[in-house]
């Protein structure tokens, strides 16, 4: 099932959640964007489309590397005086070699890691917890340990401690169901999903 999907199954979780517990607007408001993001989050892994969105574009990184490694070649080859010259254009040169290396997993990653020492330096756990996963996503297949009940479990400790620190009623709760919501989603009970999903990994068993 494709992001925009995931997404309206997640923002239907989140409005139906605050219509019934009469919640005021922004409450509903807030409940339904909730639930879009954690219907979305998931497909954090390398292979899922939110992986792209949320980190900055690898392709942007490999442009700067490779311009500021021509750069550093051109000047060092002109102000530069004999092995001088020679280290200068070299280093360049491998700049501009390890920029084919950067890829959309790296900046997932960093951007994961980034969050982890953001949290740290807020001593805010959901937070330092949120960059965890992120950044273990990074490392992951797609609809490998995210769409599991580890994942799950996982998440769900996330967004217990950030209903603690937001004050909007129900928000764990439309947070729990979103996720379910995308692993239903993905399951082999819809038709269209040849696939499945390993709910129970390490158990390779998928549904």
């Amino acid at each position: 099932m494709n992001g925009i999907s995931h997404a309206t199954i997640g923002s239907g979780i989140g409005l139906a959640v605050g219509i019934f517990s009469s919640a005021d607007y922004v409450t509903i408001g807030s409940l339904t964007l909730a639930g879009v993001v954690a219907a979305l989050v998931p497909d954090l892994d390398t292979g899922g489309n939110l992986a792209k969105k949320i980190s900055f574009s690898h392709k942007l990184l490999q442009n700067v590397m490779i311009l500021t490694g021509i750069i550093m070649m051109i000047y060092s080859w002109v102000n530069g005086i004999g092995i001088e010259k020679l280290i200068g254009v070299g280093i360049g040169f491998a700049v501009i070699m390890i920029s084919k290396m950067v890829s959309q997993k790296m900046m997932l990653l960093l951007t994961g890691l980034g969050a982890v020492l953001l949290g740290i330096m807020l001593s805010i756990l959901w937070i330092t917890l949120s960059g965890i996963y992120v950044a273990a996503a990074s490392l992951l297949p797609h609809r490998s340990y995210t769409h599991s009940l580890i994942g799950l479990s996982f998440f769900s400790y996330i967004a217990h401690l950030f209903s603690l620190s937001i004050p909007v009623e129900n928000i764990f709760i439309v947070c729990v169901l979103g996720y379910i919501s995308h692993l239903i989603a993905d399951m082999r009970l819809i038709p269209t999903n040849k696939r499945g999903i390993p709910l129970l990994l390490p158990f390779p068993v998928k549904f």
